[in-house]
């Protein structure tokens, strides 16, 4: 078994104890944080790398309780943007050691600018600097980010619904009847992933979402490119209508996510599209007809606006699975560091290979 898998198969206990900890000791570092965002003029939601799609997860649950934000990826957020000093930025990374969320930090210091940090590093800079740090305590993933993402993304998500106000023990109950019911319907999507011709070696794969799980899309397409080793490309399925259909051919693949209450009909007519075009296509959702794609993994119940917790596993499964079959080394990078800590190139100028992983 991979290291990869071992820490697919821990990401609903992982998301339990998210859950708790965010129910109990860390409740008081929620409420603080909570507070300090509804008392910003101006509040950013920002990360990189995974963390930037946890942060993509989480920003229509802000948008739909009616409070606006600005979100932009941190490289971005670092080099492009004047931050005034009465705003809220809630930076996202797991190890808050990424070299851009370092210079953000000392970007914003001492300009009165208020930093929630969400990390799962308690040693890292972005939980000593942040004025509100939301320390989430798991068992960290071996290499390619797994509970680190998902996690992160509930933590967020928990903060933009608390800052909105429908974050209560209704929905975390809720919520944990989804884990449960997750961990149960893993071995069936484990079985399904083994006798599919959806996943095979060296075609290209499209990833296609809305809502929160835009999030999971782009999470996917970087589960091809770090674990498989293979390109892929995400899109908001209304974007894809609008000019990039043209690419299709019969030797592509696609993954679409379906809300579970909004454009059902509209998402699922693309998938119908795309089949008599001769694409083979994945669906991941909840009550979704069997027969609606060549792939289908039918989720638990969710609250349609937190999918995104677990519709990104059957993608994950799938992505340790192709790489198997592909024959590369899911488990190990290539070229990326595990904390990319300078801004030149990809290599170390020093010593001219890939940036040593901490």
């Amino acid at each position: 078994m991979t290291h990869f898998l071992r820490d697919i198969l821990r990401q609903p206990v992982e998301l339990q104890r998210t859950i708790d900890f965010l129910m109990g000791a860390g409740q008081p570092a929620l409420d603080a944080a909570t507070a300090a965002i509804r008392a910003a003029r101006h509040v950013y939601l920002t990360g990189i790398g995974s963390s930037w799609h946890a942060a993509l997860t989480a920003g229509p649950l802000f948008y739909m309780g009616g409070r606006p934000i600005y979100m932009q990826s941190s490289e971005e957020l670092l080099h492009f943007a004047a931050i005034p000093p009465d705003s809220a930025i809630v930076v996202i990374s797991r190890s808050g050691r990424s070299v851009e969320i370092v210079q953000l930090l000392a970007k914003v210091r001492s300009s009165g600018v208020t930093v929630i940090g969400i990390t799962n590093s308690a040693d890292g800079p972005l939980a000593k600097e942040a004025q509100f740090p939301l320390v989430v305590p798991i068992e960290l993933d071996h290499a390619i980010s797994v509970n680190t993402y998902s996690t992160l993304a509930a933590t967020a998500g928990i903060l933009a619904s608390a800052v909105v106000g429908s974050w209560d023990s209704t929905l975390a109950t809720s919520l944990s009847r989804a884990f449960e019911k997750t961990a149960s319907a893993i071995p069936a999507w484990q079985a399904q992933i083994a006798d599919t011709p959806w996943l095979a070696p060296n075609f290209v794969y499209y990833f296609l979402a809305r809502g929160s799980s835009l999030g999971s899309c782009h999470e996917a397409r970087l589960l091809w490119e770090e674990g498989v080793k293979s390109p892929a490309t995400a899109l908001g399925t209304g974007s894809f209508r609008h000019g990039p259909q043209e690419m299709v051919t019969k030797d592509k693949r696609f993954g679409v996510w379906i809300d579970g209450e909004r454009m059902r009909a509209q998402d699922l007519a693309v998938a119908r599209d795309l089949r008599r075009l001769g694409v083979s296509v994945m669906l991941v959702g909840q009550d979704l007809p069997n027969d609606a794609a060549d792939l289908v993994f039918q989720l638990p119940p969710v609250p349609a606006a937190w999918q995104f917790l677990i519709d990104i596993i059957p993608a994950q499964l799938s992505a340790e699975r192709l790489s198997r079959l592909s024959g590369v080394d899911c488990d190990s990078f290539r070229f990326s560091s595990f904390i990319v800590q300078d801004e030149y190139g990809l290599f170390s100028e020093e010593a001219g290979t890939p940036n040593d992983p901490k």
